[in-house]
């Protein structure tokens, strides 16, 4: 596929690099969540990713729902593809205490489709205020939770991989906001266990971000890219961006996160309505570039 004739979404730019091909060896750590492609069923994102020569995916538990785990897992292995993580577990923060055994029982289950689908890590998205503004209280509940889940983790093989997430989402969704928070309640508890997630989008920003990846070392779980833009949508969840169109340097952190030991997939995740729009062929040819370009060769 030419540079020549092909158009990078949602941008609209002439793409910049070719498109790999299937079986070219840049891709082989490339992973496509399943939210870059949101319109998508499981069995097209499968599709999708074997078309294109992208050897992973990342699921989302609502799609696996829909055909149900075991079928899930049949899927995805004879499509020659590999699950890199499973998406969602956490929202801990809840006041009341049959709220958090409900929270509880629900990351267990999730670990336990999880272990069906082979994924190595259940992606933790920590939660917000309930309605509140104890903040502290409610990293604390986070953090009780996380602990008292090591034991199922371990009996079933599926790592805890606790994601911060940007400020802006402290309030509704995301109580641990930088990796070094992240850091902090994950390493009292094993490393086999508990891990973090280093998502480009969520940490990018964050100072001594370079100390804290290499901090991380056994403990990243997953490495996320997408891309920070601007200006924001009015809907902050839809403002990540395709690598490139924004402002943050993948090479850097990449590197970092390859120095840190870092081996496994690369999973592209992005939550942005015109992405969304796009034709889904079009998107991951487009993040196949991107990836090939700016964070493949800092691996």
């Amino acid at each position: 596929m030419s540079v020549a004739t092909h158009v990078d979404v949602p941008s609209g730019s002439p793409a910049r690099v070719d498109t790999p091909a299937p079986g070219d060896p840049r891709l082989e750590r490339l992973s496509l969540n399943q939210k870059t492609t949101d319109r998508w069923s499981l069995a097209e994102a499968v599709a999708g990713c074997a078309e294109a020569g992208i050897p992973a995916l990342g699921v989302w538990r609502e799609p696996v729902a829909d055909v149900g785990t075991t079928t899930a897992a049949r899927m995805v292995a004879d499509a020659g593809l590999r699950v890199s993580s499973v998406c969602r577990g956490g929202f801990f923060t809840v006041a009341d205490a049959a709220g958090r055994r409900a929270a509880l029982d629900e990351n267990r289950r999730a670990l336990d489709e999880a272990a069906v689908l082979g994924a190595p890590c259940l992606v933790l998205v920590p939660g917000g205020l309930p309605g509140d503004r104890d903040l502290r209280g409610a990293r604390a509940r986070a953090a009780e939770a996380v602990e008292a889940l090591v034991p199922h983790a371990l009996e079933v093989g599926v790592r805890l991989a606790i994601e911060p997430m940007h400020p802006i989402f402290a309030a509704d969704r995301g109580v641990v906001s930088t990796l070094g928070q992240a850091l902090d309640m994950a390493e009292p508890l094993p490393a086999d266990a508990v891990g973090v997630v280093v998502d480009t989008f969520h940490v990018w920003w964050e100072p001594g971000v370079e100390e804290q990846i290499l901090r991380a070392a056994d403990r990243i779980a997953s490495y996320q890219v997408c891309e920070w833009i601007t200006p924001l949508p009015a809907d902050t969840l839809l403002s990540r961006g395709m690598m490139g169109d924004g402002h943050i340097d993948f090479a850097h952190l990449t590197s970092l996160v390859s120095a840190a030991g870092y081996a496994g997939d690369v999973e592209v995740e992005i939550f942005n309505a015109d992405v969304w729009a796009a034709d889904g062929r079009d998107v991951v040819a487009t993040l196949a570039r991107r990836y090939v370009e700016l964070v493949e060769p800092h691996l």
